[in-house]
């Protein structure tokens, strides 16, 4: 039996998204509502007539020629990577007529992301290596070099799969931030774990925090659509503190409106008051059984109070009463320099108790290389 794809209604791509255990938030597609400039398309992989995968796939046109666009798969597409229901497929048959049909829409070039967890350290092993770091002359500078606590096959394989059919992937050299999408994550598993057992597995810094926030006054609550611009006020602050651009208030009410459309409740807003004000908010996003922390923000004046890690915990505990497996705190570097500025990162969410996840990373196919060489040109002239 051979796979076909071919454009299905977002309708139809939802309601195959609803039979999965989880697909990652950026393939809704309600997500290509959100994202200005980019034409969403939703596709579907049918084994006969049968709809066994989908994928939304986001072309970003060339600037005055909108017939020549680059098509984009966020973490995605939502196929049978480790050929689980189907073995006797390969993946170029999965992939194939993907990249056919993006190259009939103009397609210089698709970038994808495969949801394809690679390895896995778990937090002591992460605790252990930091803490030997003094003992030797040359210690290992990022979470790769580290023996793996869990390493896939299946993704081993699909890795020389995508080499051999022509696909290639940009390693990151240091930061860890080389994809669109971080190739490092970190993970909080939740499933068969109680309550008690999850505040049990935080660092000590961790639940002295949770505790101390609540000795003080801080008060977690669920947001709502008109708490988005305190949100937004809060999370301008901590972009200037930490010298990133900040997205516009529009972009989160966009997120709000496309991804609890229906009726759903994909998209929530977490608020930590003291004191009457806000001093602290957050945004998850849970899709079947798993959660994300989305976007964080705090004011500099309340952080002795705690109110991050208020948060957090309102936000665990959410995602577990919602029978989520796994709690994701999303992307960090892989530095395990401690004078890296990013190391803090790290050592944030290592309090979790977790695990680092490494996907397989984001992976390119050029379809028509002088303009894929103009776009990346372009895109380098505007910074």
């Amino acid at each position: 039996m051979t796979i076909a794809v071919r454009p299905i209604t977002p309708a139809m791509h939802q309601a195959w998204i609803d039979t999965q255990p989880s697909v990652s938030f950026l393939q809704l597609p309600a997500w290509g509502e959100v994202k200005v400039g980019w034409r969403p398309e939703s596709l579907g992989w049918f084994e006969g007539s049968e709809l066994v995968g989908t994928g939304l796939v986001l072309y970003r046109p060339v600037p005055r020629l909108p017939s020549r666009s680059l098509a984009y798969v966020p973490e995605g597409p939502a196929i049978d990577w480790r050929r689980e229901r189907q073995p006797d497929i390969d993946l170029t048959q999965w992939l194939a007529p993907m990249v056919a049909h993006c190259k009939a829409q103009g397609a210089f070039a698709i970038k994808m992301g495969p949801p394809v967890p690679q390895r896995r350290w778990q937090a002591a092993t992460l605790k252990t290596a930091l803490a030997e770091r003094s003992d030797h002359p040359h210690p290992p500078e990022q979470i790769g070099q580290l023996h793996a606590d869990w390493h896939s096959s299946a993704a081993t394989r699909a890795v020389d799969s995508l080499r051999m059919m022509g696909w290639t992937r940009k390693d990151s050299t240091g930061a860890g931030f080389g994809d669109v999408q971080p190739r490092y994550v970190f993970h909080l598993p939740l499933a068969n774990r109680s309550l008690d057992d999850i505040f049990a597995g935080f660092n000590q810094l961790w639940r002295r925090n949770i505790r101390k926030a609540e000795k003080v006054g801080v008060v977690v609550r669920r947001g709502t659509f008109a708490d988005l611009a305190t949100f937004h006020q809060v999370y301008v602050e901590t972009a200037a503190r930490d010298h990133f651009t900040p997205r516009a208030l529009e972009y989160f009410r966009r997120m709000w409106v496309a991804l609890n459309g229906d009726d759903r409740d994909v998209l929530s807003l977490w608020i930590a008051e003291i004191d009457g004000h806000c001093a602290a908010a957050t945004l998850m996003v849970v899709v079947g059984d798993h959660a994300w922390y989305s976007y964080g923000a705090s004011t500099t004046a309340d952080r002795d109070a705690r109110p991050s890690n208020a948060l957090q915990w309102a936000m665990i505990q959410q995602a577990h009463e919602r029978g989520c497996r796994i709690y994701d705190l999303r992307g960090i570097s892989d530095t395990l320099d401690p004078n890296n500025h990013l190391f803090g990162l790290l050592q944030f969410k290592l309090g979790s108790g977790g695990e680092v996840q490494e996907y397989v990373g984001e992976w390119d196919m050029v379809l028509r290389p002088m303009w894929a060489r103009a776009f990346d040109f372009y895109q380098s002239r505007r910074g």
